[in-house]
């Protein structure tokens, strides 16, 4: 299970609702949920993401964070977009819940937690 914090994602909820756009959950270098559209830095990449916990790239170590992509995940890359108009994000979006995302062979599994004292 990857845990994203409720503090950050809801910034990039709040770019798609604005921007009337889905949301992406992307595996490449990190794991990152992003919005669709949004603004980007002078070097072409999304200024607002929100990381799992332990797969930023910038913040952690890489052969952690990528071992912990790798256990959820699998080795591949990929993304997979999600509607902000789905109940749970538009509730994550209005509460100070942290988002835990699961997966399997064939699903991923996004559940709305109790954020964790130490993560917000």
């Amino acid at each position: 299970m990857l845990r994203f914090v409720g503090n950050d994602l809801r910034l990039v909820l709040a770019e798609a609702k604005t921007n009337a756009c889905r949301v992406f959950l992307v595996k490449d270098h990190g794991v990152y949920i992003m919005s669709e559209i949004g603004d980007s830095n002078e070097q072409g990449q999304r200024k607002l993401l929100a990381y799992a916990v332990g797969c930023n790239p910038d913040n952690d170590d890489f052969d952690q964070w990528w071992e912990l992509a790798r256990s959820e995940f699998g080795g591949d890359d990929f993304g997979e977009y999600f509607d902000i108009n789905d109940p749970l994000l538009s509730g994550l979006l209005e509460s100070s819940n942290d988002l835990v995302v699961r997966a399997t062979n064939t699903h991923l599994y996004l559940e709305a937690v109790e954020p964790l004292s130490d993560t917000n």
